[in-house]
Formats: structure tokens, sequence, C-alpha cells
């Protein structure tokens, strides 16, 4: 393999795994009983180019596995079989080795090769199905049915002629070398010659393969661009065809072949956007043409024609078409880091941005009336371009959610229960890293929805539901936040069940705890209601977790349910983990950051509704609910310029389910900071969950307001 091809590599592992997601979500919407053609033409079309790349790259495994399904799914394609459960199946198990394989090659893992040489017998096994591919033939000579049956098939006789020209003054030997390799291996070759000392290069190929096996074998190589390929016309392949089917008598000696252009010529120009490289041509579109779908040879009764018998016109590809690609493609590939870097570049812009204004807002603005307009420009356009930045981490959840078709096909299966898995708001966008943490949550609330929530079909009908079940994931903007929903119309949550599970692990419940209280139950370690342990459910190791994940992205979660008719969880984050919208308070010479999302208001207290609980912490009456106090300044043992709780300020902080109000010397006012890792400049601190840059150049601590509202709980134990 010449190192030329290495920098291509990160490329078709990148396509390759979008190949397969798309696989894969085609295999899950394909309806057996009635398969859509352009599915399974999808389904085609991505094993196909993996195909293609993992043989440019010498990954034999892949090669071999891609080869197996495009053998089955060609049968299918061309009506020789009928799509059965059974087969994809097959095909799913074909994905999950095909990204373990590519998982190896990148040096991410290994692939098992006793389960691929398994996957790959079944899908052999389930391609020499007995059923034989019917030849269709309409003629008005009756006695030619015998004959009609016994014509050449297509393929025998697609032997083509292709010239290729491209260019490149930059091309070494070893790509030149690689080139020809590529080349032989398809089929006869005439040797290589330069056309002129421009770097022109011209050569003959006469193959059985397609002008798309073709491309791919040179796209890795030279520039698309730069390369044409036309087909010679096919007069010796109609003689041919002509030949082994002389058996026909004089009186359907005019009869015209129409033979499937996929089949015979293959020259039909790929349509823009298949394959690895931008300009690089797509493998054909299949007609909806019952002649060209069927991909079968027939014969039609021409006896009024005197012409000879002709082919079906094939069509030209050349640099034109190749240059129309290159030009309509408008992404480009950047790796993540540089796209890190670029955020954590802007957030410096608005940090010094932040220091000028407030330098400037010392200045008579009278006096300075452009220095102040110059700066309120630049707020604006830091802004723009940090909102910009920002944009380009955002990504659709589409992303998380399409991997749960898969496991909720899975799950359900094996448990024996029919569900629908519904999505709304795929296209809700949040920040990368969200996505990349969120998946994992998501996964057990989804497989805990299916375990616990929606019953068996029996079940269900007796008590008066479908006998299948739907669990709904739901995205949605509200605020400066993401929600996403898991609901399922299952059973719902048993709060007797609950309570007494709780009481016997020795929690502190009662029997008056509202209906939230308790479904917060769930959330404790080793907390479980299932009746027996499974490789599913049942161990207690699984929502705790999900709430630890979700608090360490800044974001909390809520549970509604009714027992016998569902349970909706909602979880609430931050849009972004790089920007915080916050509060600043004010404590003795420190400031400190809350985040908005944790606050819902602010007051300053009377002497009266402040209480004292048995000598270990106070409380405040805010309507008619008593709120522990939390002292920023006791916390983190600060010299505060308030001392009694009624001369200052408390913040009402709702986390977790739970309330209480934060005392601080004064209010600041709202900002949008970035966020800066402490642990990673300093080290880890009780009560803080990260730091920022003011205006003025000192560094505020953002406050981990959820600890402190749980800290304050467990104060009035």
């Amino acid at each position: 393999m010449s190192t030329d091809l290495e920098q291509f590599y990160e490329i078709f592992f990148e396509e390759s795994s979008e190949l397969l997601a798309d696989m894969e979500a085609c295999l899950l919407r394909l309806d057996v009983n009635s398969p859509d053609l352009e599915d399974l033409n999808a389904i085609f079309r991505a094993a196909h180019s993996i195909k293609g790349g993992a043989g440019t790259f010498g990954f034999a495994d892949m090669t071999e596995m891609t080869h197996m399904l495009e053998t089955l799914l060609d049968r299918l394609r061309r009506g020789e079989l009928k799509v059965r459960s059974e087969m994809v199946d097959a095909f799913l198990k074909a994905g999950d080795v095909i990204k373990a394989q590519l998982a190896g090659h990148r040096g991410e893992g290994q692939a098992d090769p006793a389960v691929a040489e398994s996957v790959c017998e079944e899908l052999k096994k389930l391609s020499e199905d007995s059923q034989e591919a019917v030849l269709v033939v309409d003629t008005m000579a009756t006695n030619f049915d015998t004959q009609a049956n016994s014509m050449p098939q297509a393929n025998d006789v697609a032997q083509l002629n292709f010239n290729i020209e491209f260019s490149g003054t930059d091309l070494n030997s070893a790509t030149i070398e690689n080139l020809l390799a590529n080349l032989k291996g398809l089929g006869s070759l005439e040797n290589l010659t330069p056309e002129n000392s421009e770097g022109r290069y011209k050569l003959a190929l006469t193959t059985s393969n397609s002008e798309e096996d073709v491309w791919e074998n040179l796209a890795f190589l030279v520039d698309p661009a730069s390369l044409k390929i036309e087909t010679i016309p096919f007069d010796n392949a109609r003689a041919r065809v002509a030949t082994e089917v002389g058996f026909l008598n004089e009186s359907v000696s005019n009869a015209e072949f129409l033979v499937a252009e996929d089949e015979l010529t293959c020259a039909l120009p790929p349509a823009p956007g298949y394959g690895f490289f931008p300009g690089a041509p797509a493998a054909p579109k299949d007609i909806e043409d019952s002649e060209t779908n069927s991909r079968k040879t027939q014969l039609h009764n021409a006896s009024n024609s005197k012409s000879e018998p002709q082919l079906l016109p094939t069509k030209s590809s050349g640099k034109a078409n190749v240059a129309t690609s290159a030009s309509e493609t408008s992404s480009i590939r950047v790796s993540i880091e540089r796209v890190d870097q670029m955020i954590n570049l802007v957030g410096e812009l608005v940090i010094t941005q932040a220091m000028l204004t407030q330098t400037a807002s010392q200045y008579d603005p009278v006096l300075f009336e452009k220095l102040h307009s110059g700066m309120s420009q630049l707020e604006r356009n830091t802004r723009d371009l940090q909102e910009s930045v920002m944009s380009i981490r955002m990504m659709p959840i589409s992303f998380v959610f399409s991997r749960y078709p898969r496991v909720v096909r899975d799950l359900a299966a094996k448990l024996n229960k029919r569900v629908e898995l519904k999505t709304v708001g795929e296209n809700t966008e949040l920040d990368k890293g969200l996505i990349e943490k969120i998946a994992d949550p998501l996964t057990h609330l989804v497989r805990n929805s299916l375990d616990h929530g929606i019953e068996v079909a029996e079940k269900r009908i007796a008590a008066g539901k479908p006998a299948q079940g739907t669990i709904t994931l739901r995205a949605f903007h509200q605020g400066g936040s993401i929600v996403i929903e898991v609901s399922d119309d299952g059973a719902g949550l048993n709060k007797e069940k609950i309570l007494a599970k709780a009481k016997e692990r020795g929690l502190p419940v009662h029997d008056g705890m509202t209906d939230q209280e308790v479904w917060l139950l769930i959330f404790e370690a080793g907390f479980s209601t299932a009746d027996q342990v499974t490789d599913v459910s049942g161990r207690g190791v699984g929502m705790d977790v999900v709430k630890r994940n979700i608090q360490s992205l800044g974001g909390r979660i809520d549970i509604e349910s009714a027992f016998g008719v569902g349970t909706r969880i909602s979880i609430r984050l931050p849009l972004t983990l790089a920007i915080l919208d916050g509060l600043s308070v004010v404590v003795g010479d420190q400031m400190f950051i809350v985040p908005l999302n944790y606050i819902t208001e602010s007051l300053q207290p009377t002497a009266t509704d402040i209480k004292t609980v048995s000598g270990q912490g106070r409380v405040v009456q805010v309507r008619g609910e008593y709120l522990p106090v939390i002292a920023l300044h006791e916390f983190f043992n600060l010299r505060p310029n308030v001392t009694e709780i009624h001369k200052g300020i408390l913040v009402i902080l709702e986390a977790e389910g739970h309330k209480a109000a934060l005392f601080v010397d004064d209010l600041v006012g709202q900002h949008q900071v970035v966020i800066k890792s402490l642990e990673s400049n300093y080290r880890r601190v009780q009560g803080v969950s990260g730091a920022t840059i003011m205006g003025d150049g000192k560094v505020a601590l953002i406050l981990d307001t959820a600890a402190l509202v749980m800290a304050s709980q467990q104060e009035l134990v």
C-alpha cells in the first residue's frame, strides 16, 4: 500500500461509518411484507460503496463481507428472492461485523473472525435460495419459449472497452504503479502512455466490470476532476449477442434485444455525490422501468421492423459531469480538535473584548464618542462571531436518536414484546460534546422503559391497551436549554412498591411523601424494583449513573408517571458546555457565577421570615414554604460585607426537586461567560464546577449549584 493512500484512510473510515448508519436505518424501516425498492437500492449502494473503498485500501475482510451482502441484495433487487425477516437479521449482523472490522482497521479493537465467517455463511446460504429467477419473454411467436429460456444472460456478454485519460503533474511512480495494479485486477490493460509533456496519460481497458468499478479504483489515486472515462461503442458486443442467439428462426430475425443497461453496458454516468471524494461519480440510479428493474434479458417481437438488432442507447460520461459534481460540493471535513481550538480562541477574544469595554467605560462618552461607538460595534461583532463559531459544534440530536430503533428492535424481540419507537424533534441541535455524553444515559432510559415500562401484549390487551406499546423520544429547545423526553405508554411507576423497597433498604421515607419525592427514589444507588435480576436490568446500577451523568453536564432530570398509564422522564441540559448564562453575585471581595437555569427568583427577606432549626441551621419562609439557607461566606470561609440575612440578598435555587436559598451580599448582573476548567488548571474545589475570567481580568468561580442544594438538604436531616 502506497503511503500516498494513507492520507485518505480517515476519510474512508468516516464515510464508511456514515454509510453503515444509513444502511442500518434503511434496514430497520424496511417492510418485509412490502419492501420498498428504493430502500433495497440504498442498502445495496451503501454496501457497494464500502466494498469499493475497502478494496482500494486492501481491507480484504470488509471486501468479503460486503461482497456477500451485495450478492444477496442483488437477488432481492431483481425480484429473484422475497425479503424475509431472517434476511434483515442477517444484514444487521453483517453491519455489526463490518463496524467491528472498521474499528479494527482504525486501531480501536478487533473483529472476531469466527463471527464474521458465521455471518458470511448465513448470507451465502440465504443467497443460494432454490427460487429460480424468472426470464421474461414477450413475443408473438409462441414456439420460442424454450429457446428464449436458453438465451445467454447479459453478464455473459458484457465485455466492455474503456478509454481512460487523466492528468497530474505531481503523479509519482508509486502512484502510477498502484493505479496500474488496480486496473490490471479488473481485466486486460494496454500499457500506460503519456500523451504529452504536461502530465496527461492515456490507456485502454477491457473488462467485464462496470464503469463505476473503474471509477472507484481510480478515484483514490488521481484527481477525479482530471479523470475522463469513455466507453467504446458496443458493435462487437451486439455481434456476439446476435451470434449466440442464432437459434432464432427467420420469422424473428429482426427481433430487438432490450438488455438492462446496468447489466450489459454499465455506461450510465454515476450521479453526483457518490463515492468518497468531491467530484467522484455516483452509482447509477436504478431506472424505474420494469425492463431495467428486473435486470433480465427480454425479447420483443419486431416483425414489422427492417432494422438490425439494436441495444439500448448508452450515455457518455466525461469531464463536464465531474466538474459539475465538484462544483456542487458545499462542505469540508475538519477535525474536532481544530474546532475546539477555534472556540477556545473566540472565548479568549470575548474575554479581551469584555476587558476593553470595562476600560472604555471609565472614559467620558461625550469626549470619547468614537471610542464608545467602536467598542459597541466590537461587542456586537464579537457576539456574532461567538454564536457562529459555537454553531459549528452544534449537531442535530438525530445523531443520537438514530441508534435507538436498533436497540428497541433487538431488545423487544428478546423480551417478546411488541414496541414501536417514535421520534420527535430529531433536527433539534445541541453541542457535539453533549451528544457524545448524553448517548449512554438515553440508552439506559430507553432500555428501562422497554423492560420495566412496556407490558407484554397479553397484559396490554387485558388492560384495554393496544397490543403494541409505544416509546417516544422527543427533543426541543426551551429558553437557553434543550429538553429531551423519554416517554412510554406502559405500566407507569408503582408508588407503593417503590416505598416498600425503599423501606427494605433503610432509606428515610414516609407515607406523606409527594409523588415527585417518591419517583426520585429510583435514582438511589442500588435501588431496583425488579423481581429478578436479568442481563437487561435488576441490579440497580443504572438510574443512579444516569442521574450523575446528567448532573455532570450541568443538567437535571425530572419524572412524571401515572400508574397504568405511562411514564415520562425529562432531561434538561444547557445547549453547550462551553458558554454559560449566569448571574454574578458578590460575597466580600469575591465574585461568583450562579447558573441561570437553577435560579427561580431573588429577594430580600424580612427578619421575621428567618428561623433557626435546633441550632443546626437557618431556614427562610418563602410564601409558606421553608427553605434551608446557604450562607456562601460560611461555605467558602470568606469575610462578607453583610452578615445579617435580612440585610443581604437571597437567591432561590432549585435542583433535583429540592429548593434552597443562597445568601450573598449583592447581585451584580447577568452575564454570558466562557467556562474554563478549574480542575485541569488548578484542582477540584467542593461547590465549584468551573471558572471564568471577567471583564476586569479577575477570575470568578462558577458555583456547582446542585451540590450546594443537596448539601443543604443533608444538613437539615
